[in-house]
């Protein structure tokens, strides 16, 4: 049912649909060097521009690949999450065309406003259309012109169609500022991380000097095996110690009597990717992969001090220098060398102080990312009733 005072017409009815420049071209009479938008620049939503490369053209085909301000860009294909993504053109770079893996719409504005168009293609409305006429292969899908042509234009009044692109808009401002909120505190913790880890910055109240340390004298390799009866865990860089959840491909293998214990406080990383930092503290018992080395604090160690101590790029610096192999393929970190490792460290106070205040800027930042998925929740709840007219906004409710 198409809402009280909406229209739905053909894409093609209500905008012009352009295809770019094809890459290769010869035969150029007259040629100049132009920047083009690639698929890569055209993100959902907004536009990379980080990177332009430019393209030769011949001079009479300027204009007729020439991007205008107002063009809503849409890529061919992509993964199927990604079709027909698109954004605004806002004249960021002069004398701009695009090459022929990205459409133009432009929209006759008079009736429709670029920012409502672009806000359409990318919800679920118009990515649900694009998908179920696309031309689908393994995990890739494409669209061509004739298909963008015969979009179901779904669009409200012009003043309303204004109402609600600012909403959704606001919106957004909302979400970028979390994210650059985030930003801010994800530097301020790694300020900290360089600071307090390395004893440059001391906490009220510790004077103690710090002491060096070979790795083996603070940790003792864990090797118990034959716990097939405990759950299956996995050690990632950005998540930690997490079980081996059910969408996760399992690559483990039946007979798992020869996979390690790995028990809370202990610290498990990836005997071939330490060189790269991947390493936590757990807070599960269960076992993981041979692939794993787990290490056990000794006495007057603190196990969250050294799983952020392992994060420091120059401690990081010392696995890569003593892992072995011949190519990165397959450098290993395993215990025997782990443990010849020096590292300085303060007595154990200390040790848990510093790990409190690192753990606290974890701790803001993990409530600002779920505050800013719980935005995008919104944002995408919102955009499913605005923009198929469920909900109705009338012009001036947004200021």
């Amino acid at each position: 049912m198409i809402p009280k005072g909406w229209k739905r017409k053909p894409l093609a009815n209500i905008a012009t649909i352009q295809t770019g420049i094809a890459k290769g071209s010869k035969r150029l009479n007259d040629p100049v060097e132009l920047p083009y938008l690639r698929v890569a620049n055209v993100q959902d939503g907004y536009l990379d521009l980080s990177v332009i490369k430019k393209i030769e053209l011949d001079k009479s085909q300027v204009e007729r690949y020439r991007l205008h301000v107002g063009d809503v860009l849409l890529t061919e294909g992509g993964d199927f999450d990604k079709l027909g993504r698109g954004a605004v053109w806002k004249g960021e770079i002069e004398n701009c065309v695009h090459q022929n893996h990205i459409f133009v719409a432009r929209p006759n504005p008079e009736i429709l406003l670029p920012e409502f168009l672009s806000l359409l293609t990318g919800s679920s409305y118009g990515k649900a259309y694009f998908l179920s006429c696309s031309k689908q292969s393994t995990n890739l899908a494409s669209i061509n012109s004739s298909q963008l042509k015969d979009f179901p234009t779904l669009f409200p009044p012009l003043p309303e169609q204004i109402a609600i692109a600012k909403l959704l808009f606001n919106w957004d401002e909302t979400i970028e500022k979390t994210e650059r909120l985030i930003e801010a505190k994800e530097k301020q913790k790694n300020a900290f991380m360089q600071s307090l880890l390395t004893g440059n910055q001391r906490l009220k109240g510790f004077q103690e000097p710090w002491m060096e340390f070979h790795l083996g004298e603070l940790f003792k390799e864990r090797s118990e095996r034959a716990n097939d009866h405990l759950p299956l865990l996995s050690i990632t860089r950005e998540e930690g110690v997490i079980p081996r959840s059910e969408d996760r491909k399992d690559t483990s293998s039946e007979d798992k009597s020869n996979y390690l214990r790995i028990c809370p406080g202990d610290i498990g990383y990836n005997t071939m990717r330490m060189w790269q930092g991947v390493s936590a503290l757990s807070s599960l018992e269960g076992i993981v992969s041979p692939a794993y080395t787990i290490c056990t604090p000794r006495k007057g160690v603190d196990g969250e001090f050294m799983a952020y101590l392992f994060k420091l790029p120059r401690v990081i610096n010392l696995f890569y220098r003593y892992s072995q192999g011949l190519t990165s393929d397959t450098w290993n970190l395993k215990y025997h060398h782990f443990r010849q490792i020096r590292v300085t460290i303060p007595e154990i106070k200390e040790q848990k102080a510093i790990a409190r205040v690192l753990k606290g800027c974890d701790e803001e930042i993990d409530l600002l990312k779920k505050q800013a998925d719980a935005l995008r929740r919104q944002k995408r709840g919102l955009m499913q009733k605005l923009l198929t007219g469920a909900w109705r906004v009338n012009e001036g409710v947004v200021s």
